[in-house]
């Protein structure tokens, strides 16, 4: 039986997020990706202290889309290091696990 994650990643932009989004729903890589902006991110980065206005992307995937989802999300991103971060699901009802199953492909 198919597992159900949820990947966080965030964007530079609105644009970015939208094109990395559009990109894997296309290429059969998510179901689903939902844009919430804006979100502030407060992390250090090469020593520095920053504060940045970024876009999240919620991502839903079977848990073996990981591999290929991680790897098209570093050839898009304009980010060095892009924030990517999978969490499974214990609880995903049926209807809704079969959709994400059927947009995905058969595993």
């Amino acid at each position: 039986m198919s597992k159900v994650i949820i990947i966080f990643s965030t964007a530079k932009s609105l644009e970015e997020a939208r094109r990395i989004g559009n990109v894997l729903v296309e290429e059969g890589h998510i179901a689903c990706c939902n844009i919430v902006q804006p979100v502030e991110s407060i992390f250090k980065w090469k020593g520095k202290l920053c504060a940045e206005h970024e876009v999240l992307m919620i991502l839903k995937t079977k848990d073996d889309k990981f591999d290929i989802v991680e790897k098209r999300i570093r050839q898009i991103h304009s980010y060095e290091v892009p924030e990517i971060i999978a969490i499974p699901l214990s609880h995903v009802s049926k209807n809704y696990l079969d959709w994400v199953v059927q947009e995905t492909g058969i595993s």
